[in-house]
């Protein structure tokens, strides 16, 4: 059997092991000045899963979603979104468990800029690590 090489992909950071708390269909708060309030998800970008199994998302994962409540001109078209904050708890290397009292995201574009120029309430410290560029527009980092 010939051997085929296997292209890889390099991945932008280093994501830690996180529970995985928002699956596909979640409605998320949005938590930028975009205009958007409430997003859906509606895939989960780079997730690779068993056949038939719905993809779900933790902090620092990038996402398809749809504008279900906002400003008119966003709605009905999907968007990229990064997930900054969800409330199943996850465990950090530390050994400290982490949750927050809402899941929040935020609209990017393709190359993960922040559509909007600020961000209400904190980020989680694995979406930072993860898209750097997200440290210019965050305000507390948990």
């Amino acid at each position: 059997m010939a051997r085929r090489s296997i292209r890889r992909r390099k991945i932008k950071g280093v994501k830690p092991k996180v529970s995985r708390g928002l699956p596909v269909m979640a409605k998320v708060k949005c938590a930028d000045n975009t205009g958007a309030k409430v997003l859906q998800i509606i895939g989960v970008i780079g997730y690779k899963g068993r056949k038939g199994r719905i993809p779900a998302a933790s902090v620092g994962d990038m996402v398809s979603v749809v504008v279900k409540q906002g400003k008119y001109e966003l709605m009905h078209t999907p968007h990229k979104a990064v997930i900054i904050r969800q409330r199943k708890p996850y465990r950090r290397k530390s050994g400290q468990w982490v949750c927050f009292e809402d899941n929040a995201a935020i609209l990017v574009n393709d190359d993960a800029t922040p559509k909007g120029s600020e961000v209400k309430g904190p980020i989680a410290r694995e979406a930072i690590e993860k898209w750097p560029v997200l440290s210019s527009i965050s305000a507390i980092v948990i």
